[in-house]
C-alpha cells in the first residue's frame, strides 16, 4: 500500500481522544511513584485492548457503516445500553478534561484571568472550530496537534535523560495490595476506554466521504500509526516521571490539573528556565486534542445513536449535541463543582466496567454475518481478543473486589 499523508486521519483523531489524562496524569504518576518498572502494565493494557480498537475502523470501511448501525443489527437493546451509558458520561468526562486543559492554558499563556474564564474559552474555541471547520478541518488540524505533543514529549524525554547521570533501572515490579487501585486506574484508562472504538469508526465513515481511496487496509494503517503513537507518547511520560518525579520528597496533588502544573514545575526546575515551554507544550497539546475530539466525538455518537433509536434523520442533530454537551459542561463545572470528584468516580466506574460488554459485542459484531469474510478476524486476532475479554472481565471483577 503506497503511504500518503492524506490517508491518515482518524487514526490521529483515537491518539488525540486517547492521549489525555491517562497519559499524561495516569502515565506520569506510574512513572513518578514506580520508576520504570510499570512499563509491562502499560504495554499489556494496549496488547489485550488492540483488537476491540482495531475492530472500529475494520468493520467501518469493511461495510460502509458505523459500529452504531452493526450494534443496531446485534439487537436495539444494545444500542439503548449504549445512548444510556454515553449520555450519564459525556458531561463529566468534557467537565474534567476542559478544566485541565483550562489550567494548562492558565500555566502556559499566564493567570491573568481565572481558571473559569480560560474554561469557557476553550470550550468556544473548540465549538466554533468544530460548528465551522467540521471533520475536514478537525483531520488536518489534529495531524498538527498529534505532530506537535510527539515532537515536543520526546524532545522533553531526550532533555531530562541527558540531564541524569545514572543508568535506568528497567527492573519491573508489582505493586503491593495497598496499590492496587493505582495499578487498575492505570491500566483500565490506558489507553482509553473502549467505547472509543466507536468514536474511530464514525471517524472513518467521515473521513472516506473526503477521501474516495479510503479503504479497510488504509483504515487499518491509519489505525496502526495512532495506536503507535499512544504507546510511544505513554512510554514517554512514563519515562519524564521516572526521571523527573521518582524518589522525590515532594508529595503529588491527586488532582489531575495539579498534578500536572507539579510536573511542568519539577520539569523545569531541573533542567532550567529555558525548558518551561518545552513540556508545557507537550502537556497542553495533550490535553486539548482531548478536550477538542471529546467534544466531536460524543455529539456525533449521539445524533448517529438517536438517528437509529428514533429514527430521526434531521441534519441539526450534531450541532444540537455538541450544543447540549458544552451548555451541560459548563453547567456541571460552574454549578456542580463541588461534585466533580463523585461525578469523575462514577463515569470511571461505568467505564471500566463496561469495557467487556464493548469488548464482547466488538468481537461478536467483526466476526457476524454482517462483515465480509475477507475482513474478520485471523486466528491470531481471534486468539488475541478471546484473551482480551478474559483479561477485561477478569479486571472488572478485581476493581469490583477493591471498590
Amino acid at each position: 500500500m503506497k503511504f500518503s499523508i492524506k490517508k491518515i486521519g482518524p487514526g490521529l483523531l483515537f491518539a488525540g481522544a486517547a492521549i489525555g489524562v491517562s497519559h499524561l496524569v495516569q502515565s506520569t504518576r506510574a512513572g513518578a511513584d514506580f520508576g520504570f518498572g510499570l512499563v509491562w502494565a502499560l504495554l499489556l493494557a494496549h496488547l489485550f485492548k488492540y483488537p476491540f480498537f482495531q475492530f472500529g475502523p475494520r468493520y467501518a470501511l469493511a461495510t460502509g457503516e458505523t459500529l452504531l448501525d452493526g450494534y443496531k443489527k446485534l439487537g436495539k437493546g444494545v444500542l439503548i445500553a449504549y445512548f444510556i451509558l454515553t449520555f450519564a458520561t459525556m458531561f463529566t468526562i468534557q467537565t474534567a478534561v476542559t478544566v485541565v486543559t483550562a489550567g494548562l492554558a492558565s500555566s502556559l499563556f499566564g493567570d491573568f484571568i481565572s481558571i473559569e474564564v480560560w474554561t469557557a474559552i476553550l470550550l468556544a474555541i473548540c465549538l466554533l472550530i468544530l460548528i465551522l471547520g467540521k471533520y475536514s478541518f478537525l483531520d488536518r488540524f489534529m495531524k498538527y496537534i498529534v505532530i506537535t505533543l510527539t515532537i515536543t514529549t520526546l524532545i522533553a524525554v531526550a532533555f531530562a535523560f541527558d540531564t541524569t547521570s545514572e543508568p535506568p533501572d528497567l527492573s519491573q515490579v508489582f505493586p503491593r495490595a495497598t496499590e492496587f487501585g493505582f495499578l487498575i486506574a492505570f491500566m483500565g484508562w490506558m489507553p482509553a476506554p473502549l467505547d472509543i472504538s466507536v468514536w474511530h469508526s464514525l471517524w472513518a465513515i467521515e473521513k472516506r466521504k473526503n477521501t474516495t481511496d479510503f479503504d479497510v487496509k488504509s483504515s487499518l494503517f491509519d489505525f496502526n500509526v495512532g495506536y503507535t503513537a499512544t504507546i510511544i507518547i505513554g512510554l514517554g511520560f512514563l519515562a519524564l516521571g521516572a526521571i523527573v518525579m521518582f524518589n522525590s520528597v515532594e508529595s503529588f496533588s491527586p488532582q489531575a490539573g495539579a498534578f500536572s502544573n507539579q510536573l511542568i514545575s519539577m520539569y523545569t526546575s531541573s533542567l532550567g528556565d529555558w525548558s518551561f515551554y518545552i513540556i508545557a507544550i507537550a502537556a497542553f497539546t495533550t490535553m486539548l486534542s482531548t478536550s477538542l475530539t471529546t467534544l466531536d466525538a460524543s455529539p456525533r455518537a449521539m445524533a448517529k445513536t438517536s438517528e437509529l433509536i428514533f429514527k430521526q434523520t434531521s441534519k441539526p442533530g450534531y450541532v444540537f449535541w455538541i450544543l447540549t454537551l458544552t451548555i451541560g459542561t459548563l453547567i456541571i463545572f460552574f454549578f456542580f463543582q463541588s461534585e466533580m470528584g463523585l461525578l469523575v468516580k462514577i463515569a470511571t466506574i461505568l467505564s471500566f466496567l463496561t469495557a467487556p460488554f464493548y469488548a464482547i459485542i466488538n468481537y461478536r459484531l467483526i466476526c457476524s454475518k454482517y462483515t465480509p469474510k475477507e475482513w474478520r478476524p485471523s486466528i491470531k486476532l481471534h486468539v488475541m481478543s478471546c484473551l482480551g475479554i478474559l483479561f477485561l472481565i477478569g479486571f472488572s471483577i478485581w476493581y469490583l473486589s477493591i471498590l
